[in-house]
């Protein structure tokens, strides 16, 4: 079976490794995304067979997948602390004589805000993915949650930084696409991102830009399911 961006095999055999991780007793940040979500499956699993865990959801698709398999959930500010987190990418950083090595892409489903604070608030952030998403360079379009009344000066703004911006439409309704948190998103090419570092301190800096896509420094750790294995990258 293939689906978009890799066989679901190896982003089963990615999510299954990085639940794997998750010892008994943990806070869980439970990131969205294909390859997250067999994660989230197998945690399910685990749970039916006595695994005592609380899941932190980063999105609405992720609370109800987790509330599926049976996950009990939890929130950010009724923890001490976040174990563990496991998060998909859209493109990661592959190159490790880069200075990006690690660096990734996220918001393709317009949950990387929350994604981010619960990823940067765990102790492990674990990233799972299949080959397909990783480049040696990051160049996807970098999507940027909005203030509504901001996106046309933060529009303004990324293209003095070099970059071209599109309001993300909906698909199944007339409109732009709204985030969980009530925003907008803007679809932001840069070309080859050389320094994703320097262009994520650029964003951050932008008045009206609640969160970007690029998460620089924050992975500890990629599962990338292949059709034999998984293969780790350390960071």
């Amino acid at each position: 079976m293939k689906t978009a961006g890799g066989s679901d095999a190896a982003k089963r055999r990615a999510g299954e490794r990085a639940a794997d991780e998750v010892a008994d007793g943990a806070v869980v940040g439970l990131g969205t995304g294909s390859t997250t979500a067999h994660a989230i499956r197998a945690l399910g699993r685990a749970v039916d067979d006595g695994l005592t865990i609380r899941g932190v959801p980063t999105s609405f698709q992720s609370r109800q997948l987790a509330l599926e398999v049976g996950i009990p959930l939890t929130t950010l500010d009724a923890v001490e602390t976040v174990d563990i987190a496991i998060d998909g990418a859209d493109q990661v950083a592959d190159d490790p004589e880069s200075a990006g090595h690690g660096a990734l892409i996220k918001g393709g489903g317009a949950a990387h805000t929350r994604e981010k604070v619960v990823d940067a608030a765990a102790d492990r952030f674990v990233v799972v993915a299949d080959p397909s998403k990783l480049a040696a360079t990051l160049e996807r379009a970098v999507p940027i949650e909005v203030i509504p009344d901001a996106h046309t000066v933060v529009a303004d703004r990324v293209r003095d930084l070099g970059g071209e911006p599109t309001l993300r439409e909906a698909g199944a309704k007339d409109g732009p696409v709204v985030t969980d948190n009530g925003n907008l998103v803007l679809d932001c090419e840069f070309g080859a991102i050389d320094d994703p570092g320097d262009l994520a301190t650029r964003l951050s800096r932008l008045p009206g830009v609640l969160e970007h896509g690029l998460f620089v420094d924050l992975a500890d750790v990629t599962y990338v399911g292949t059709e034999s294995g998984v293969e780790t990258r350390e960071y």
